[in-house]
């Protein structure tokens, strides 16, 4: 799968236009992309990035952190996803940066999603969707996801996101209305973000192959 998100997250480039300064998620197939981005670093302005690793890895290439503060509205945002449905929605989170992942996907006018054919799904919920909760409401919000009888919540033990916050997992889920679920995790006291991008899903989807797919 490793080629197709060589492929994808190349094809993201296209998106990339003189002097932005573009959002950068999290995540393998990000990472092409981030190396794809450094053979065009003289024409943007910098990048806004989800997380530390990504940081990290753009700054290794000469390119820009800018603080997402500092940046107003981002014209794009590419990022990959741990899911993607027909209709561009997403669980996302695997690699704990989903917080974050969602402020930037919110402040940008166009997200462009990078994933591998493997990732395509009909229904969200084969894999387990992240939810960032504040440490001391672990449990609470665990209790409260049981009750609603929507799926079991794990605790990603040993994972501490950037912003000093936990993660639950939630398994067993089969999510036909990702938008009603999200609100309605949205109003656990204790949850910081939930992994659904459904009320702010994709532009556009990229699936890589050769040739990639746009949707």
């Amino acid at each position: 799968m490793s080629e197709a998100k060589r492929l994808a997250g190349e094809k993201a480039i296209e998106y990339v236009e003189d002097g932005m300064i573009v959002g950068v998620g999290t995540g393998s197939t990000v990472a092409f992309f981030i190396d794809a981005l450094a053979r065009i670093k003289h024409r943007i302005e910098g990048a806004v990035s989800s997380s530390e690793q990504s940081s990290v890895r753009l700054r290794s290439h000469g390119i820009e952190v800018i603080e997402l503060n500092n940046a107003g509205v981002l014209p794009l945002y590419v990022d990959g996803a741990d899911e993607c449905d027909p209709r561009k929605c997403l669980i996302k989170g695997g690699g704990a940066a989903l917080t974050r992942e969602k402020i930037i996907a919110e402040a940008s006018e166009k997200f462009v999603c990078i994933i591998d054919p493997a990732k395509q799904v009909n229904v969200l919920g084969r894999f387990p969707l992240p939810v960032e909760v504040i440490p001391m409401a672990r449990s609470l919000v665990a209790r409260a996801i049981v009750s609603m009888t929507v799926g079991q919540p794990v605790w990603r033990e040993g994972v501490t996101t950037d912003n000093g916050n936990w993660v639950l997992d939630v398994h067993g889920l089969a999510i036909r209305d990702p938008v009603a679920l999200e609100r309605e995790l949205n109003q656990i006291p204790g949850v910081v973000s939930v992994g659904l991008f459904a009320r702010r899903p994709a532009d556009v989807v990229i699936v890589g192959g050769e040739p990639p797919i746009v949707l």
